[in-house]
């Protein structure tokens, strides 16, 4: 374990609470599938993402406390690209993304041996749009009002990282989180 946390594989046992974070407000406010999801729902959607190599979800945790979940989508080995997203505890307390993010990176370039990292935010989530540049992620399009959430349509915007911009981010990246960790204790 650092002192940024670790990523490990989500058990059976803690699935209801993944929902329960997934199903909170500040969270189905910035994702495609905007309605409480049933239980029922949850576990088929649960059971058909551990049937697919392509998709791996991960339970993010801080001194055993768990903390987010982090998942990676359509991974393509040929192309060695995927998608990713993430979400945190609604009590998380702040900087989780950051420690979330800087652990998913290292895990898809390093133990995926991906080239290319990419994920989809909604326009109005500047927030997270933000955290990915500071990451070294490049908007890379912008789908013009492409999604359509409570009668309005959205844009999206597309951020993607190539390896070589991790490699030259992660230092500077590691360093930052450092002095935030070290200034907390």
């Amino acid at each position: 374990m650092t002192a940024f946390g670790v990523i490990r594989n989500i058990d059976d046992s803690e699935l209801e609470l993944m929902l329960a974070w997934r199903n909170a407000p500040a969270a189905r406010q910035n994702m495609y599938t905007r309605h409480e999801i049933s239980l029922a729902e949850h576990l088929s959607w649960w059971a058909r993402t551990q049937s697919d190599a392509r998709h791996r979800y991960f339970m993010y945790e801080l001194d055993s406390v768990p903390l987010g979940i982090v998942g990676f989508n359509h991974i393509d080995e040929v192309n060695r690209n995927s998608s990713w997203a993430f979400y945190a505890a609604p009590d998380a307390p702040r900087g989780t993304g950051s420690k979330m993010e800087y652990l998913a990176l290292n895990y898809a370039f390093d133990q995926l041996g991906l080239r290319k990292l990419q994920c989809e935010v909604l326009a109005f989530n500047e927030a997270v749009i933000k955290l990915h540049q500071k990451f070294g992620f490049t908007v890379e399009g912008v789908l013009r009002e492409q999604h359509r959430i409570d009668g309005r349509f959205v844009d999206v915007y597309r951020l993607g990282l190539l390896a070589p911009e991790w490699a030259g981010h992660r230092e500077a990246m590691h360093s930052k989180l450092a002095k935030i960790v070290k200034a907390k204790v």
